[in-house]
């Protein structure tokens, strides 16, 4: 779709979306960010999964890549409360260590310094990572992490502190320690760390077509209207 039609779509809808809901997306437009992402691995339990997506929405993440090996990566609507319509879900799924290779090596090549949270020695503390390049956060289950292959591939290892008997948070709970640490840092550099404004415009279209009930019927008769092939009204 070429972007005068797009526009032209979004006009259109503009008139069924609410000025409230308008200042909104906005307003989260505003914070959001593809300068940290985070991946998680081999997630099996769908509350967690869940749980992710929307402490990413919360957070100003825009993308969340799954690595799907053993088990599919399912939204729990209760849990998610609708975020997996805001944040975009990049699944990678092949066999065995492949998908997870396929895609960290594909963040490495879009210049992301890819951060395992880890048990293993030689973890840092999360305060300690820096944030002058772009980040990929990678989180695994809890009963066994990442794997091998995810730590081979991180250009950091990272972890939080625990003062309990217990190893490790649950995944979801992790998620939203490190971004919440992570974003508040973020917020106070002066680096290019928002959208761009046509990924905004992007995402601003998305949502307007996520917003509209039946909007898929609004954006086919503004198609039709612009090919010319809308039928004429009948009196």
């Amino acid at each position: 779709m070429d972007r005068e039609l797009r526009e032209r779509i979004q006009r259109h809808l503009a008139g069924f979306v609410t000025d409230r809901r308008k200042r909104r997306v906005e307003e989260v437009l505003e914070y959001r960010t593809r300068y940290i992402t985070v991946v998680v691995e081999n997630l099996f339990q769908q509350h967690n999964a869940s749980a992710v997506i929307r402490t990413c929405d919360c957070f100003g993440i825009q993308d969340l890549h799954v690595i799907e090996l053993d088990n599919l990566f399912e939204v729990n609507d209760r849990v998610a409360v609708g975020a997996e319509k805001w944040v975009n879900v990049r699944r990678h799924s092949r066999p065995d260590a492949e998908a997870t290779r396929e895609c960290l090596e594909g963040l490495k090549s879009k210049g992301y310094r890819v951060a395992a949270l880890t048990l293993r020695e030689g973890a840092m503390p999360l305060e300690d990572v820096m944030l002058d390049q772009k980040l990929a956060l990678c989180l695994g289950t809890e009963e066994d992490g990442l794997t091998d292959t995810a730590h081979e591939l991180a250009d950091v290892f990272v972890r939080l502190p625990l003062y309990g008997f217990t190893q490790s948070f649950n995944v979801s709970v992790t998620a939203a320690l490190c971004l919440s640490a992570l974003t508040t840092r973020l917020h106070r550099t002066t680096g290019d760390w928002r959208l761009t404004e046509p990924e905004k415009d992007d995402l601003r279209y998305e949502w307007y077509c996520r917003s509209v009930p039946n909007a898929d019927l609004h954006v086919a008769r503004v198609m039709r209207e612009a090919s010319g092939s809308s039928k004429p009204s009948v009196h």
